[in-house]
This record gives structure tokens, C-alpha cells and sequence, in this order.
């Protein structure tokens, strides 16, 4: 899962940035909001953890524009204002949350995690193909019981095939979800941990879940072949 952190306190922004990345989602970190502007118009995110008070325009006038302009993606609103009119204005104006800072990083990433699963009903704690099951609140993964281990971009790479089960992906679909804006497009890192995935999920000799699909793409299959 890609998010973008809206954030233009330094501290603050480094610490949720490593919360969320050790979480293996991947991290655009923008720290005004024409950057963020930018982000959005280039990039597809399946969150936006927006501040309200970042450098003009603002993140409550960031909102409003994206809302009005037909922008649907979950928007976690981060503000020192802890007013109940301010709340409410947060939230009509769209925001999916609302956190009042000072706030802890448990209930930062409970409230994030509360988003992506009501943002894609299919992301459900147990995700499952064949004999293959992942936890993401364990961050756990086993095949016929027994735990493998991945890496947070493995982990992140199967988790979004997971949730598009059966479904073709596609390499700039995978790359704008599950790497961040300082990917290398001229790198092969998407093939080695594509490479690397299919050896630890399929390598038993049992069948394969994860197939290619010659000139378009990637399909995790439901069940062995």
C-alpha cells in the first residue's frame, strides 16, 4: 500500500514515516501543499495522511479541492486543533479521520490500518490463497501452517496481490503502490522481488499461486496449478 505523509514537522513527519515503513507500506513524504498537490496529481495513493496547517495552501484547502474535484481517496486529517467545531469542519469537508496532536504512534497506525481496510472491503486481517495465509495485524505469513519469512517489500508486494486475487496486475500498477517516489525506474528491483516472492511462496514443488502473464503482468492465483 502507497500513502503519502503530509507533514512539515520535521520530527513528527520522520516518525511516522518510519512507523508506516516499518509496516512495509510505502512512503511519499511531501512538507507543503503544493508538493503534496503534486503528489496527488502524479501518483494513485491508497491513503493520504494529511496536516492541516502545512504551508499554503493548507491542508483543510488541499482537501477541499480534491473532494470537490471528485478525489474519494481516505484522507487521514492530522491538526493541533482539537475544537469541536474544528472537527466537524475537518470532517464535512471531507476527511475520512480526524487525530488531535500530541497523539501516540499505536493509535496512528490503529487509525491508518481502520482506513485501508474500510477503503478495500477484500483487506481483511486473514488473507488467504490456497494454502498460503497472511496476517498483516501479525504481520505474519505461513504456507500449510508453517511461517515464512519475507521481507517488508516481499510482504508489501503479496499483500497487494492479495488483494486483487485472481485479478492480472500490472508492473506500473505494482510500482505505484507498493514503491515509493524515490523509485529507480531503470532498476530490475521489481523483478528481483518478484523473483525472490515466487521462490519462497512456490518453491515446494507443490503447484504455483504466483504466475506471469507474458507482456502484461503478474495474477495470484487462488489455488495451485
Amino acid at each position: 500500500m502507497r500513502i503519502l505523509l503530509v507533514e512539515d514537522e520535521e520530527d513528527l513527519a520522520s516518525a511516522l514515516a518510519k512507523a508506516l515503513e516499518h509496516e512495509a507500506y510505502a512512503v511519499d513524504l511531501a512538507v507543503d501543499g503544493s508538493s503534496a498537490e503534486e503528489f496527488v496529481f502524479i501518483n494513485d495513493y491508497d491513503l493520504v495522511v494529511l496536516d492541516w496547517t502545512i504551508p499554503a495552501p493548507t491542508g483543510i484547502e488541499l482537501l477541499g479541492r480534491w473532494r470537490s474535484g471528485g478525489n474519494e481517496m481516505p484522507v487521514l486529517m492530522l491538526t493541533g486543533r482539537d475544537g469541536v467545531e474544528d472537527r466537524v469542519s475537518g470532517l464535512d469537508t471531507g476527511a475520512d479521520d480526524y487525530l488531535t496532536k500530541p497523539f501516540s504512534l499505536i493509535e496512528f497506525m490503529a487509525r491508518v490500518r481502520s482506513l485501508l481496510r474500510r477503503r478495500d472491503k477484500v483487506l481483511n486481517q486473514a488473507l488467504v490463497a490456497g494454502d498460503l495465509e497472511m496476517n498483516r495485524a501479525l504481520h505474519r505469513v505461513t504456507i500449510g501452517g508453517v511461517e515464512i519469512e519475507l521481507t517488508p517489500k516481499e510482504f508489501a508486494t503479496l499483500e497487494y496481490f492479495l488483494t486483487r486475487l485472481d485479478q492480472v496486475v500490472t508492473r506500473t500498477k505494482l510500482i505505484e503502490h507498493v514503491w515509493d517516489d524515490s523509485f529507480d525506474s531503470m532498476s530490475n528491483v521489481v523483478d528481483v522481488t518478484i523473483h525472490r516472492l515466487r521462490s519462497k511462496i512456490d518453491g515446494g514443488g507443490k503447484g504455483k499461486l504466483l504466475q506471469t502473464i507474458k507482456g502484461i503482468g503478474y495474477v495470484l492465483r487462488g489455488a495451485r496449478d
